[in-house]
Order: structure tokens, then C-alpha cells, then sequence
């Protein structure tokens, strides 16, 4: 079954996401674009907050300028986080930007690549982050309104999740996902899935999340088959064990 991964705002909305089901707890700010970043002392809140009960993952921000990317991975990384999501939006010599996290970064986090799927990703990315050491890639959306399945058609994500695998990739999909578009998704084989405005009120991302509506994801994603499970501390969080 694919993991859930549910975006949170502070360590309040953390510890109840965590106790309604959520396998994965992302710190993000969800005022402050696809990606945004939330403090480096708010991260660490939401770390501390959670434990290790569950894999903590953080973003780095809507960064396209390569030294600004890796002074925020750095600046993330040092807060303790399980894995460090990095927004791979369209820009110069991305390739060489993958390698420069890898060699920075790879040896003290686990690293997330983020592919942006309507501002054109570069699918050779993949193998990339995989030469480079990443962990894991995903693909998200910058504009909120239509979401993944708005930007992408379904040979498109079959294709993303499979080149995934193929590379021995942790894999994951999000995007304004909705808890009806869980059994479809989990269908092509995806680690996790990533969520926000689908769980909060009025589907609307800057507002709180709804608790109930977490525990539904995660019932849905428990439903959809076997899968690979992230819950807990390293390194059994983050083995990818069957």
C-alpha cells in the first residue's frame, strides 16, 4: 500500500496528523508557494514534536537559483529531518546541480527530488538523483488548481513511477490529490502519496486540516494493496523494506 504523506504547518497540526493515521509528517508552508518553506526553527518543532514515531520530511522552498537551493538543503538538513524534499523546477544545468546535492548533502540526509509536473520535468532527472544518491523522487504540482491529474495523463504517471523503479527509487505522487483519486494512483505502484488541501478545510490548502478526512486517507491508502512501508526511525523508516 502507498504510504501517506500529509503536509503540516506547525507541531500542533503534526502530532494530530500523526495520531489520525498519516505515515509520513512533511513541513511545509502552504501560504508560501508548491514548495514553501517553513522556518528552520518551526521545522525543528515539528521534528522534535512528532519523535521518531514517524519519517519527517521538510522542503526547501520554490528555489530555482542553484546556490540559493543548496544553502537552503543545507539549512534543512541541519534540522534533524528524516529527508530533505528538493523542488527540481526548470533552470540551468540541473543535472550538475542533482550531483552537487548528492556530494554536499548525501552522506548526512536523505534526499527527496521533486519533479514539477506542469513546468515541463525533466524525466532525465531521474537517473540523475539516482547516480547522485538521492533517496527518492516525486513528482508535484506547482499550480494547485487542477492538480496531478490535471497536469499529467495516466500513461504519464505510470511512466514516472516505473523509470522510479527501474532506478531503485523511493517513489511518490502529489498534486491536489483527492482521497477518491487514492485507489487509482496506488494502482501504478507509488511509495507514497502526498496530501494537503484534499484533507483541510474547504479543500482549500491555507486552511487546518481536517482530522477525520486524514484518517480517511489513510484507511483508503491501507485499503489499496501491499506496498513498501516508511513508517518509524531510521533506518527502518527509510530501508524500503517489504
Amino acid at each position: 500500500m502507498p504510504n501517506l504523506l500529509v503536509s503540516v504547518a506547525d507541531p500542533a497540526e503534526a502530532v494530530r496528523a500523526a495520531a489520525a493515521g498519516a505515515d509520513l509528517i512533511d513541513a511545509k508552508d502552504p501560504t508560501a508557494g508548491a514548495l514553501g518553506a517553513l522556518p528552520v526553527e518551526t521545522i525543528r518543532a515539528i521534528r522534535e514534536a512528532v519523535g521518531r514515531s514517524r519519517t519527517v520530511t521538510a522542503v526547501i522552498g520554490d528555489l530555482i537559483d542553484s546556490a540559493g537551493v543548496l544553502d537552503a538543503a543545507e539549512r534543512v538538513a541541519a534540522t534533524g529531518v528524516d529527508m530533505v524534499k528538493v523542488g527540481l523546477f526548470p533552470g540551468p544545468d540541473r543535472a550538475g546541480l542533482v550531483a552537487e546535492l548528492g556530494r554536499r548533502l548525501g552522506s548526512r540526509t536523505r534526499l527527496v527530488g521533486v519533479l514539477i509536473a506542469d513546468r515541463a520535468p525533466d524525466l532525465a532527472l531521474v537517473p540523475a538523483a539516482a547516480a547522485a544518491g538521492f533517496a527518492g523522487i516525486m513528482m508535484d504540482t506547482e499550480g494547485k488548481a487542477g492538480g496531478l491529474l490535471s497536469a499529467t495523463g495516466p500513461a504519464e504517471r505510470a511512466a514516472f513511477v516505473a523509470l522510479a523503479r527501474r532506478h531503485g527509487l523511493m517513489v511518490g505522487l502529489a498534486g491536489s490529490l483527492r482521497i477518491a483519486d487514492i485507489a487509482g494512483l496506488a494502482a501504478l505502484g507509488p511509495d507514497l502519496l502526498g496530501f494537503r488541501g484534499g484533507l483541510c478545510e474547504d479543500f482549500d490548502r491555507r486552511r487546518p486540516l481536517v482530522m477525520d478526512r486524514v484518517a480517511e486517507a489513510a484507511a483508503a491508502c491501507r485499503a489499496a494493496g501491499s506496498g513498501r512501508r516508511l513508517v518509524g526511525s531510521p533506518p527502518a523508516a527509510l530501508g524500503l523494506t517489504a
